[in-house]
């Protein structure tokens, strides 16, 4: 029973080891960003095939990702909150009243 709790903190440790190794890439492979995303290949095979992540493809087989690329990629189409709407309304009607 006790090496199974090794085998599983080591296991762990390991999944760990290897996120901080795919964070210190600037240059993924197509499993890297498989992981980094959490996604099935099928899933990013469509989004490169139909151009929809930004990607390389040198030498016309692989396919390679910058981290950054990706990173902003994610940060897009952001969904503003409640309070940011409020706020922009607000300074609407304070903007506007003085006309």
């Amino acid at each position: 029973m006790e090496v199974q709790v090794i085998l599983e903190k080591l296991a762990q440790l390991e999944g760990k080891i290897e996120e901080q190794n795919l964070l210190q890439k600037e240059v993924l492979t197509f499993n890297d960003v498989c992981k980094y995303l959490d996604i099935s290949s099928s899933h990013l095979y469509k989004l490169t095939s139909q151009k929809q992540i930004p990607h390389f493809c040198p030498q016309g087989k692989k396919l390679y990702f910058n981290r950054t690329e990706i990173d902003q990629w994610l940060m897009r189409n952001r969904q503003e909150t409640t309070e940011d709407i409020e706020t922009a309304a607000a300074n609407y009607l304070i903007k506007n009243k003085r006309k």
